[in-house]
């Protein structure tokens, strides 16, 4: 039984052992024993230093370890696109630049990716997704815009005539998208629509007597805004549009048969010229991705061949007769855009490498910065002081959980085009869904943080928190408005729940409510609530317990909520009643994931030292994320007051722990000074790389 005390905060006659032996350890790191008959592990022994941050002895070998963990299959790949961009100065992006030269560069960026440098994305996204999603990360270490245009250019226009369309889409488009010759767009937001796609107004009207669809704006509202790749390069659109079709509906009138696909040529292959009937005008000047070319475009009634169909769930034959494999619009829309979750998985995953490069350089720079310390002694590390332990100590150990969360969803992305099972298509939809919107929102709060870490210095653009913020930013929104994405996860999770009290069976996703509802409908155990050993608080069965705890009863209470609101205020009135309580709920559920997939990585891990840093890790991350929301486990009576101040305690303590390896932490990112950029970043000789900047 993990051990118990009091909770008196008196000196060592009544310190629970668990405190005792965090003591002890603490002793330990800070002076190693130098007797060669020690066998403790040298790798985590920290070197007496008179002045300066303390440093482990064994540092490199202890990244090196990590970041051989870390290292993903396609490593190698990443590192020739960061040796290709590192050998080409002309296609580095510099610090200040206007909008104009920034979309001409990043052209230039990714022409030379596929043509010089021989990568042929569409082909990976087609064969291994996962080294298609490296590449893409590699590609947004270089500079955001490129991975974001790198995106648009294949994840959503090549996207979409793979998954969307059939055959002989693909033979005609597949290798011109693949080599660049063929750049185009995919134009689903409208100027009055964004996250509501069923109600786009796009119009694609099928004229029988010519064998064509006739793409039309009806109104300025249906105008397509925010289309990348719009206002410059594009020659071709994936349109998404109403198709109608006359006098098949009711009494001979227009059959409205939704939301489907077209392939719509905007401008010539040859000159580069407007298309005739067609409008383009540029979105201009935007807060950050600059280096992308969003557009507007307008259709006037301009005509493209039956054939630009993207027919692969829905077709209409030469007589205007309209067939499909699924029997109602909304199951043929849900195919739809169940089949561009790739966006979602490639965003979330992106998001990951943006939040690993901003805690790199605020970490960094606060090994480095000293300020102030004791009398007459020299000035301590900034990051010796708890405050900015506990700002950035748990902002790193969210990166490395977000690293194995992401790995795991695009493993089973690839899973799922591998195997089309309907199992996976949905876990997968909700797992997109969930990461993109919880992973993207914590990166861009974690970005101001790290700015203000770092002072005026973090104000500076060379030092890139700038450009990192207004060019993630937007993360949160495209590909799925965050909160919409997270009701999602509510909505299903909700629908699980019901189909559990029906006897049905659960998704992968929430198999942990299957072993365990019995449980949790339960009170807590009064015992067990008021457990404070630090052996009991790192174990990682009661770290999950509590996380899928909590989520249960979210998710209990919010059934209950609202049976009870739709009985007087209908469905919608009840959803939008209960509407913070169940994207808390979506977050909780999203966290214990997270949670579970780290705790499955640091099992996973052979190296016996490097498990024993994941874990301390690990510890920080989850201890962190329940102290965070310590009022809802006090509220149901998880967590006894007592337990509640020791896990107060063991958190600060994990983040001083963490704060003795967090340039090793840091330096297994293994992410070269090309993506680092900012000088205060680097891991050697920052100041000179700063003073020469501005001209010293």
């Amino acid at each position: 039984m993990a051990s118990r005390r009091s909770s008196g905060d008196g000196g060592d006659g009544d310190e629970s052992p668990a405190m005792r032996r965090l003591r002890r350890l603490s002793l330990h790191l800070l002076n190693p024993s130098s007797s060669p008959s020690d066998q403790e592990p040298e790798a985590l022994a920290l070197a007496a230093c008179a002045a300066g941050p303390r440093r482990v002895q064994g540092g490199a070998e202890v990244s090196a370890s990590l970041a051989a963990y870390l290292r993903g299959r396609h490593r190698e790949t990443q590192a020739r696109v960061f040796e290709f961009f590192q050998g080409r100065p002309d296609l580095q992006t510099p610090v200040e630049m206007s909008t104009a030269a920034h979309r001409d560069l990043c052209f230039r960026q990714l022409r030379a990716l596929v043509r010089d440098a021989g990568v042929r994305p569409l082909s990976l996204m087609a064969d291994d997704p996962s080294e298609y999603f490296a590449v893409m990360e590699a590609a947004g270490g270089v500079d955001i815009s490129l991975g974001v245009k790198f995106g648009v250019q294949y994840s959503l226009w090549g996207g979409s005539i793979i998954n969307l369309g059939t055959k002989k889409h693909r033979d005609k488009f597949f290798d011109g998208i693949d080599n660049l010759d063929i750049p185009g767009c995919f134009a689903m937001t409208e100027l009055h629509h964004g996250s509501n796609v069923q109600a786009l107004q796009t119009t694609a009207t099928f004229d029988p007597v010519t064998d064509e669809f006739i793409i039309n704006t009806p109104n300025d509202g249906a105008i397509k805004w925010w289309i990348g790749n719009a206002a410059v390069h594009g020659k071709y659109a994936t349109v998404f549009a109403r198709l109608i079709l006359p006098l098949q509906g009711k009494a001979g009138t227009p059959a409205d048969m939704g939301i489907h696909a077209f392939i719509v040529p905007i401008r010539d292959l040859e000159t580069h010229a407007v298309l005739p009937g067609i409008e383009i005008n540029d979105c201009g000047h935007k807060i950050g991705l600059n280096g992308v070319d969003n557009g507007a475009l307008r259709f006037r009634s301009v005509r493209i061949p039956r054939d630009n169909l993207l027919n692969r769930f829905g077709d209409v034959s030469r007589d205007g007769k309209y067939t499909s494999s699924l029997p109602t619009i909304n199951k043929r829309f849900a195919a739809t855009l169940g089949e561009l979750v790739g966006g979602r998985v490639g965003i979330a995953y992106s998001s990951v490498g943006i939040l690993k490069v901003a805690v790199t350089i605020a970490t960094r720079y606060a090994l480095l910065r000293q300020q102030f310390g004791p009398p007459k002694q020299p000035e301590i590390s900034v990051l010796d002081y708890q405050s900015h332990q506990h700002k950035l100590m748990p902002m790193l150990a969210s990166s490395y959980a977000f690293h194995f969360a992401t790995i795991y969803l695009v493993d089973k992305y690839s899973e799922m085009k591998k195997t089309n099972d309907e199992d996976v298509i949905a876990d997968v939809h909700v797992l997109s869904s969930g990461l993109k919107a919880y992973i993207t929102s914590y990166t861009a709060k974690s970005i101001s943080i790290c700015r203000e870490s770092c002072g005026g210095h973090g104000y500076a653009a060379v030092n890139r928190f700038g450009a990192l913020r207004n060019d993630h930013d937007i993360f949160q929104t495209f590909e799925g408005d965050n909160t919409v994405l997270l009701q999602q996860v509510a909505g299903d999770l909700l629908k699980q729940y019901q189909e559990k009290f029906k006897g049905g069976t659960l998704s992968v996703t929430w198999n942990y409510l299957r072993d365990s509802m019995s449980t949790y409908l339960s009170q807590p155990n009064p015992v067990t609530a008021r457990w404070e050993g630090e052996d009991h608080l790192r174990d990682p069965n009661f770290q999950l317990d509590a996380f899928r705890y909590r989520t249960f009863r979210l998710l209990h209470s919010v059934a209950a909520r609202l049976q009870k609101h739709s009985k007087t205020l209908g469905g919608f009135g009840a959803w939008n009643r209960c509407l913070n309580h169940l994207l808390t709920l979506a977050e909780s559920h999203i966290e214990s994931v997270i949670l579970a997939k780290f705790i499955e990585a640091v099992k996973s891990c052979p190296d016996e030292k490097t498990r024993q840093v994941l874990k301390l890790v690990c510890d920080l991350y989850a201890l962190d994320r329940i102290w965070k929301d310590i009022g809802t486990y006090r509220n149901v009576d998880y967590v006894a007051p007592n337990k509640a101040k020791a896990i107060h305690k063991l958190t600060d303590y994990l983040s001083y722990q963490v704060r003795l390896v967090a340039r090793e932490l840091v330096d297994a990112f293994d992410l070269p000074d090309l993506i680092i950029r900012a000088p205060i970043g680097l891991q050697s000789e920052a100041y000179a790389q700063y003073t020469q900047h501005v001209g010293f």
